[in-house]
């Protein structure tokens, strides 16, 4: 029987040797060059990268022979890139689009096949349902070309994407002070694409960068996936403490997210860190410009925005919609509640590598310590609690989503309900200027309940109303 293939926010995520196949992934790449053409596109380059997960390799190659069996010429990277960095490649060759070979903070028996537009940025939701779409019932629809052929001929060039990213990168921000700074950082690149990153652009002054998980690895020890949030990130944060460091920098398997810990091995969670960052780009350097956020990050950025008097505009969750938003205005920061973050004069795609050096510059430029630097984003929008609990379900996705609706709750953990947004999942929102929100992944059966309030002690309770709403508990 043939495999229904299921786009969700950047593409298709599957278990490798299960529904993840090189053939499955051929009916992929079938898909998305028939998309290309049919909005003009026949003949143009195309960028093809991938990370370090079991086989990404071979499966960037099977999609670079198939694109050039459709006449298009690829850009394929000739090691394993950070996904920021082929996002960069596709807009600076002026490249009609990208295909990234990555399941990015997936567990290690999966793979993904993501895509990207001519701006390096995410394709919008009418894209990718017309991609998935055109995908072929059957592999043998599949038009491919031998690799070797394809070397021979130019429709595929090996390329290295690193060149001209560190140019832009350079262009965005002075490295030197931060090489200057006599800074200890710790960094976890979680086995993946982030390795080695920091030690290259940062290294060669009195900063002394300290890599952990830095090998290739696809079955990522010491963490049940690579992903930036607790407890993935416990080593790191107990390696802070051991080596003294005055920060955790911890990208995911892709270095497209971002982790930070502090200098007591205190998480950084991705609702401070979104503060933090936009904080350092209105106060420390001044810019000014329309901040892009999920419905699922953090309310403290609506009253930065206030304070510093620049437009907020909230979208659904994935850089599928903070994409287009943060392109249409110029935005100085998009970013989503995963640890995404997207800059001006960058790509509209996140960016763990940038958001890691502009959290450094922030360290440098005032002097601080990463809970001192909480501290003060805290003086100004007041103290802001955040906790997720994800859940795997079985049955229905729709169903448990009529109860959901349905519930109707006066008041959820103590606090009375406002509203209830249903843009993108539940998120009731709450007197106190927080919120709850449940809503089901679009890659794996999972149903995530996410929480901020201002009221610390109820945090946990507003949690488990959540779950009771869901019909968990």
């Amino acid at each position: 029987m043939t495999t229904k293939i299921k786009f969700g926010t950047d593409g298709w995520r599957a278990a490798i040797a299960h529904d993840y196949t090189i053939e499955n992934l051929s009916r992929c790449a079938q898909g998305f060059a028939s998309y290309m053409k049919e909005i003009g596109k026949a003949g143009s380059w195309i960028v093809v990268g991938y990370d370090r997960r079991f086989l990404s390799d071979d499966f960037a190659r099977t999609v670079a022979e198939v694109l050039a069996g459709n006449g298009f010429r690829v850009h394929l990277t000739k090691e394993a890139t950070p996904t920021p960095v082929i996002s960069f490649a596709v807009k600076n060759t002026g490249s009609a689009g990208g295909v990234n070979i990555t399941a990015s903070h997936n567990p290690p028996t999966d793979n993904g096949f993501k895509v990207r537009d001519h701006t390096g940025g995410a394709i919008d939701p009418e894209g990718l349902l017309r991609i998935e779409a055109l995908i072929p019932d059957e592999a043998v629809e599949v038009v491919s070309m031998p690799y070797a052929k394809a070397i021979e001929s130019g429709a595929i060039e090996i390329f290295d994407a690193s060149v001209e990213y560190i140019k832009n990168i350079e262009s965005l921000i002075d490295l030197q002070p931060l090489r200057d700074a006599g800074l200890k950082i710790l960094v976890d690149p979680m086995w993946g694409n982030g390795a080695g990153w920091f030690p290259k652009l940062l290294g060669g002054g009195k900063t002394e960068i300290i890599e952990i998980h830095s090998d290739r690895n696809p079955l990522f020890p010491d963490m049940k996936r690579p992903e930036p949030i607790p407890p993935n990130v416990d080593p790191a944060l107990a390696a802070v403490v051991r080596h003294g460091a005055d920060v955790a920098i911890i990208n995911d398997g892709d270095a497209d997210r971002i982790g930070m810990g502090d200098e007591n091995g205190t998480f950084i969670n991705q609702l401070q860190a979104y503060a933090l960052l936009a904080y350092y780009l209105l106060e420390v350097r001044g810019q000014r410009g329309a901040i892009v956020k999920t419905l699922s990050t953090t309310n403290m950025l609506f009253k930065l925005a206030k304070l510093y008097n620049v437009p907020i505009y909230e979208t659904g969750v994935g850089f599928k919609y903070v994409a287009p938003k943060f392109t249409e205005t110029d935005a100085i920061i998009g970013g989503e509640e995963s640890g995404g973050y997207a800059f001006r004069g960058n790509v509209p795609e996140r960016d763990g590598i940038l958001a890691g050096l502009y959290f450094l510059d922030l360290m440098v430029k005032t002097g601080l310590k990463p809970s001192q630097l909480l501290k003060k984003v805290y003086s100004l929008v007041g103290p802001h609690f955040y906790d997720r609990i994800d859940t795997r379900f079985l049955g229905d996705s729709m169903e448990k989503q009529e109860r959901i609706r349905k519930a109707n709750p006066e008041s959820i953990g103590g606090l009375r309900v406002i509203d209830l947004d249903t843009t993108d999942g539940f998120k009731f929102n709450l007197e106190d200027g927080g919120w709850l929100l449940i809503r089901f992944s679009g890659t794996e059966p999972i149903i995530r309940v996410y929480t901020e309030t201002t009221q610390e002690d109820k945090v946990q309770a507003i949690l488990r109303d959540g779950l009771k709403i869901a019909g968990i508990e």
